[in-house]
């Protein structure tokens, strides 16, 4: 596992607050989960996750490389996104009131969606 899989790992189980959740999300087995971030650990020389038998949560240099990932992995995003033609995808959030919404959103809409199916509402 390279460096951004295994940063895109640490945020998964972050964000689930669960190595045995963030190894569904990621299709990955939990053990190569936790593998992943104790690499992470032994390589910066620092602990990110505190443990217990119930619960996961980031220590404080956990949760300061947590939002360093998410800035590094969002930039490698916009910069393959930027060659690879890519389309709008993630969650939208609309807020209009009942009148607008219903004689020009919803109306427009299934063309929308059809447009851009990657797009959740």
């Amino acid at each position: 596992m390279d460096r951004f899989d295994a940063m895109r790992v640490f945020c998964r189980v972050v964000e689930r607050r669960s190595f045995t959740l963030a190894a569904e999300d990621t299709g990955l087995p939990r053990s190569t989960v936790t593998d992943a971030v104790k690499q992470l650990e032994a390589r910066l020389g620092v602990r990110l996750l505190q443990r217990t038998t119930r619960h996961v949560s980031p220590t404080l240099d956990g949760e300061a490389y947590y939002q360093r990932c998410l800035s590094i992995l969002a930039d490698i995003e916009d910069a393959e996104g930027a060659f690879a033609g890519a389309r709008p995808k993630g969650l939208l959030r609309v807020d209009v009131h009942g009148t607008l919404a219903r004689h020009f959103v919803l109306p427009s809409l299934p063309s929308f969606l059809e447009t851009y199916p990657e797009i959740e509402f």
